[in-house]
């Protein structure tokens, strides 16, 4: 099996293949009724089969496109997020947040610094030798103070990118370990950069799980700038 074509496949393709297995095992039980009202055993037993099979496939394709909802896989470097920062007050800003599929979000930041924290989930050898690749998930982007102290006792800011109420992949492996098996790892990752002013950042996570975030060369500059 491709498992990395069938985990490239957005979640409602997923789920629309599985309303087409659904409809097929619905179709199969009618006939196998039918089979068995007429005493066609042969039939019936070879229709029965048909049933088991799409109720497996709608059940795997339903799984598929909940539990990985959120996630995208990982390649030798992955581009997470980009983001682009303004300034709204001292210590207070807006980030505009980039997502590779086109989806933007603001999200108000507060600090000197924004932090990207990620959960990257890594396979047992077994499946990365069958071509499943690592997933990750962006988790949360908060903002980071460079004082300790204000870091204890100034407002903070985060913002959660789990859906309310979903129930994914991480949960999954947290609940029932022995239905996700060839997990080998899951970890958190995490990358921050200081804030300035129209900044523009690139966020990337690395085939080894690390987060890397970067400053173009003009975010660069305004960095390095003494106050």
């Amino acid at each position: 099996m491709d498992w990395t074509a069938l985990l490239r496949l957005p979640t409602t393709i997923l789920l629309i293949l599985a309303a087409i297995a659904l409809l097929f095992t619905l179709v199969q039980l009618v006939i196998l009724r039918h089979r068995l009202d007429h005493r066609h055993r042969w039939a019936a037993a070879g229709r029965t089969v048909l049933v088991l099979v799409g109720m497996a496939f709608t059940l795997v394709l339903t799984g598929l496109g909940l539990t990985l909802r959120g996630y995208r896989l990982l390649t030798d470097e992955t581009p997470v997020v980009e983001i682009d920062a303004r300034i709204l007050s001292p210590q207070r800003w807006e980030l505009i947040l980039h997502w590779p599929d086109g989806t933007i979000r603001q999200i108000p930041v507060a600090g000197d610094a924004w932090r990207v924290e990620a959960v990257v989930l890594k396979w047992k050898l077994p499946a990365m030798l069958s071509g499943l690749p690592p997933l990750y998930r962006l988790d949360r982007v908060s903002g980071r103070y460079d004082d300790p102290n204000e870091e204890a006792h100034a407002p903070r800011t985060v913002t959660d990118f789990r859906e309310a109420g979903a129930f994914d992949l991480l949960d999954l492996h947290k609940q029932y370990p022995r239905w996700v098996p060839d997990v080998d790892v899951l970890f958190g990752s995490g990358a921050y950069l200081p804030l300035v002013d129209q900044g523009h950042y690139t966020v990337s996570l690395m085939r080894t799980g690390a987060l890397v975030a970067r400053p173009d060369e003009a975010t660069e500059q305004r960095i390095a700038q003494p106050f």
